[in-house]
């Protein structure tokens, strides 16, 4: 198994974030991911810069780690041949380290160019037509497509790595399974089903496809102070216990501080490790390694939290996760 830091762009501004990846490359994770956000789940988390931005810079600064989108949404507030377009530019830039994670979003982020927010099952219609557009652009050559939701004219990538950027695509059931499973080269979730990956492995079997990647991500609240730790959970991460289905439709900071109002301290430090047990967060790695996820990125909460994590990256946590996932 491998293990990731998740650069929070929802916790940090840009100049944090790249350096928070610099020192993350330098503790020894292996990989880097990055969540592209308009909006911060909470006021309390308090930042949204462009994550594109991040990651061009964040490619210079870097010389190993691999870095990916975790995830985004190429259905409205970008056009899936332009996102196509910043992904083979990053993929430049890193010589060829970067994924490009896909999901189908969330209303806190696609609501601010006016156009509503669909369904789930549009949505993943929407994600279908933008994922066949974005591997026709990989490709190269010219690339025009009239689909049900999208129409591409006459559009090429005229930078593209000699390596094929490979595409993430966020999953959550057996229909998002069943339709993406076979096109994707890595899943992405956020909880460790292995029903899920069991699904995924089969869909791909069943397309004659190679084996892939699966990504996944964990929260944690390091701090040698446990209580100030537990704290800083739920002010800021107690939104992560209404689940993807609630996540993904709630509009806005004030809805997700509504929804979580009755979200207790204890219910949160149930299900996010926190303080400096390297005991506690090593077992809450096990439900993802038996699930059968192969890489899985931590998020340290708390944009000011980061530097301490490092070290105890560094000196405790990754070497036990070696000797016991390694």
């Amino acid at each position: 198994m491998r293990f990731g830091y998740t650069l929070m762009t929802e916790q940090a501004g840009p100049k944090e974030l790249v350096r928070h990846a610099k020192a993350a490359e330098e503790s020894g994770f292996a990989f880097e991911v990055s969540s592209d956000h308009y909006s911060p789940w909470l006021d309390a988390q308090g930042h949204a810069p462009y994550a594109w931005s991040v990651l061009g810079a964040v490619s210079q600064v870097t010389d190993r780690v691999e870095l990916l989108s975790f995830v985004t949404c190429p259905i409205m507030r970008y056009h899936p041949a332009v996102v196509a377009q910043k992904a083979a530019t990053v993929s430049l830039l890193s010589d060829n380290r970067f994924i490009l994670g896909l999901g189908a979003g969330e209303n806190l982020n696609e609501h601010v160019v006016g156009r509503g927010w669909p369904p789930a099952n549009v949505r993943h219609e929407m994600l279908a037509e933008a994922v066949e557009i974005i591997g026709e652009l990989f490709d190269g050559g010219y690339v025009n497509f009239s689909g049900q939701h999208y129409r591409v004219d006459s559009a090429k990538l005229w930078d593209l790595p000699d390596r094929r950027t490979p595409i993430g695509i966020a999953v959550s059931g057996q229909q998002s399974v069943s339709r993406f499973a076979p096109v994707a080269d890595a899943l992405i979730a956020t909880e460790p089903k292995g029903d899920l990956v069991k699904a995924w492995d089969a869909e791909r079997a069943k397309a004659s496809a190679d084996a892939t990647r699966k990504f996944a991500q964990l929260p944690v609240s390091f701090g040698t102070d446990r209580e100030a730790a537990e704290r800083r959970a739920h002010e800021q991460f107690r939104w992560f216990s209404g689940g993807w289905k609630v996540n993904a439709e709630l509009p806005g900071t004030s809805a997700f501080a509504g929804a979580t109002q009755y979200v207790r301290q204890s219910d949160v430090a149930e299900s996010i490790p926190c303080g400096a047990d390297v005991d506690a967060i090593v077992e809450a790695v096990k439900p993802f390694a038996d699930a059968g996820f192969t890489d899985l990125a931590f998020v340290q909460i708390g944009g000011d939290q980061q530097d301490p994590f490092f070290e105890f990256a560094k000196s405790d946590l990754l070497p036990a996760l070696e000797k016991t996932y390694g």
